[in-house]
């Protein structure tokens, strides 16, 4: 059986390498055998190969924060997953063509494109949370956001949108401007620049801009505070720059703005089986119905991790890099569906 795998930090490209492990055993008891059908490759799986992570894992290690699988054997005492069932697993290590997972730590899924089954655990479910958990928002009200071409950036754009809500969206590049107007509804894209803040403020008039959705860290954090209403929330998940948080402390104190984190891990762990099956069933839904849907640039076999591996860590992509397991030519997939 074939699993990534690496022995030490380093270039993401470079320490990780496709290896030859024992195949599995049976399952037991409440266990389920999956088949690996598809992954990504995200921003955290490079950070934990850097060792740039929140958590650095005993070496040598496998890694990988999502994917989805089939059942392919249930043990004895597995009671509401059957073989042939499509299951999102809620542990890691999912860089693998098998695994074994107990029946409590998977979700069963509807029928959907298997690449964005693949990537329903952590996009979709990190702006579920922070769209839903920091600032009551009502139809008509808007949110602010950076690095809103990441994975996270368009499903929150979708998201906001079949709520009512109506996004600013700061990018990098122009290209991006019309990709998020024209295909995913963004109300206003905005390059960033010097003048940043006074396109947002032209933009939300006399609307109340209540949260902002921070990827990049830096003094990008600054920015989304300084645009927000006083009492406002900025909710920072990523450090796409590299660079801690830096906020004005005139806006801490005089107006009453709140910088906090967000990390999908904390959030699952601290979440409810019926509560985790709420969330993931409406974003299933939203996934079902081309709601939510993030392109992909290419796929992958497990047995080239290497290449994909360096080419999700690419600057300009246009869309997530897709590895296929169990299907040898996948890297022959080059396709970006729509």
């Amino acid at each position: 059986m074939k699993i990534a795998q690496f022995a030490e930090f380093g270039p993401p490209h470079e320490v990780v390498s496709c290896v030859e492990i024992d195949e599995l055993p049976d399952p037991v008891a409440d266990e389920v055998l999956l088949e690996i059908e598809a992954f990504p490759i995200n921003p955290a799986d490079l950070l934990t190969l850097s060792g740039d992570y929140a958590v650095r894992p005993k070496l040598p290690a496998s890694l990988g924060a999502e994917g989805v699988g089939r059942v392919v054997q249930v043990g004895p005492d597995v009671r509401q997953i059957s073989i042939g069932d499509r299951v999102l697993p809620l542990g890691r290590d999912n860089w693998v063509q098998r695994k074994i997972e107990k029946e409590s730590n998977v979700i069963s899924l509807p029928n959907m494109d298997a690449h964005q089954a693949a990537m329903l655990k952590v996009n979709p479910a990190t702006a579920w949370f922070m769209l839903h958990d920091y600032v009551a928002l009502q139809q008509g009200d808007m949110l602010l956001q950076n690095a809103a071409n990441s994975g996270v950036g368009m499903n929150l754009i979708k998201m906001a949108e079949s709520r009512g809500i109506k996004t600013i969206n700061i990018v990098r590049r122009p290209e991006l401007v019309p990709l998020l107007q024209d295909k995913y509804g963004a109300f206003a894209v905005l390059v960033s620049g010097p003048d940043i803040a006074g396109q947002v403020a032209e933009v939300a008039g006399d609307s109340s801009l209540q949260l902002g959705v921070d990827a990049v860290g830096g003094e990008a954090t600054r920015l989304l505070a300084k645009c927000l209403q006083p009492g406002g929330t900025v909710v920072n998940y990523g450090l796409l720059s590299g660079q801690p948080c830096v906020i004005d402390p005139h806006d801490l104190i005089f107006r009453g703005i709140t910088l906090t984190g967000f990390w999908l891990a904390k959030t699952l762990g601290a979440s409810g089986r019926d509560q985790l099956e709420k969330v993931y069933a409406e974003l299933s839904k939203l996934v079902a119905q081309n709601v939510l849907h993030v392109p992909v640039e290419t796929t992958y076999p497990i047995d080239q991790i290497k290449a994909a591996v360096a080419h999700a860590g690419r600057y300009g992509r246009s869309g997530k890099i897709i590895v296929l397991p169990n299907q040898p030519h996948a890297a022959m997939n080059r396709s970006v569906p729509h």
